[in-house]
């Protein structure tokens, strides 16, 4: 009841059992006067046990998202890699044989890319890299802080980076692959839901300039095919 993000009306069934279990584990292996005597001594070390496990399982879904429209034109941020030392960057329309060690690989031979090399989480984010240098007119993979996106996660509100921006004669596309397994969780639909109001707030901007709309794609892993084109994802499209 000390925490300032405990409420006790809302909380106190829930509280009463977290505590009741706590009495229970000392009892399990001491004596009454024992653990009366270790709640008596370690009371606030232990809330603050209690605590800590109940953040761990606390997730609060956004109500709204603050809106801060200051430019319509930002610089590329920097791009940093690690590589290992005599590496040399490898062709992205390479196939990888090891796809475990993809993330310590670097890659270029790009045309339309901003960059001149990238880095990929996974061999379907390669794979999409191919469909971008045929389809798109530019694209990158974002740095942090390029489009400062947060979502809320539990009590933290940590940034969203998405897998790629690519742009075409009539849209612009903010882009994140995931395994099917991963498409549900809260974190990745709470990502969805954060990047969508920006695309959402995006378009309304460059509407009013006549600029091109923007479009949240969140794409299954395995549709991830070099043979599709851009616009047969548009069916994995999330909206508001």
């Amino acid at each position: 009841m000390d925490f300032d993000d405990i409420d006790y009306f809302t909380h106190a069934d829930l509280l009463y059992d977290l505590a009741g279990q706590m009495v229970r584990h000392l009892q399990s292996y001491l004596s009454e006067s024992e653990a009366v005597s270790v709640l008596d001594r370690d009371r606030r070390l232990i809330a603050r046990e209690i605590h800590a496990q109940m953040m761990a399982h606390f997730f609060e879904e956004a109500t709204e998202f603050e809106v801060q429209v200051s430019r319509g034109y930002t610089e590329l941020k920097p791009c940093n890699y690690t590589v290992t030392a005599g590496q040399a960057p490898r062709h992205f329309r390479e196939t990888v044989e090891d796809v475990g060690r993809i993330k310590q690989m670097l890659f270029g031979g790009f045309t339309k890319c901003l960059y001149p090399l990238q880095k990929f989480d996974s061999d379907s984010e390669r794979r999409f890299a191919v469909i971008l240098e045929r389809d798109a007119s530019k694209w990158f993979k974002p740095a942090k802080g390029q489009f400062q996106i947060y979502y809320k996660l539990g009590t933290e509100q940590p940034e969203y980076i998405p897998d790629f921006v690519a742009e075409t004669d009539t849209t612009i596309f903010m882009v994140e692959t995931k395994a099917r397994a991963d498409l549900d969780t809260q974190e990745v639909q709470a990502k969805a839901a954060a990047a969508v109001q920006w695309c959402g707030h995006a378009s309304e901007y460059t509407a009013s300039v006549q600029g091109k709309p923007w479009k949240y794609l969140l794409l299954p892993h395995d549709e991830v095919d070099e043979s599709r084109r851009l616009t047969d994802f548009l069916r994995f499209r999330i909206t508001a």
